[in-house]
């Protein structure tokens, strides 16, 4: 895994940060790692929705 030198600070509800911690540690996993996964995953979805988007475009051209 590459080094981590950038963070990022967000404001969510209490109710809402105590779930995600429990369930976090009901997997035995870092909260950490589980943002940086959906992180990863989403940018992956978004970058494949672009380009899809795209590559159905090409052959409408006139």
């Amino acid at each position: 895994m590459s080094l981590k030198d950038s963070g990022m600070r967000i404001r969510v509800e209490k109710e809402l940060r105590e779930a995600f911690v429990q369930a976090c540690r009901a997997q035995d996993r870092h909260a950490s790692d589980v943002l940086r996964d959906f992180m990863r995953t989403f940018t992956e979805k978004q970058l494949q929705g672009q380009a899809d988007l795209f590559a159905g475009s090409k052959g409408k051209q006139k």
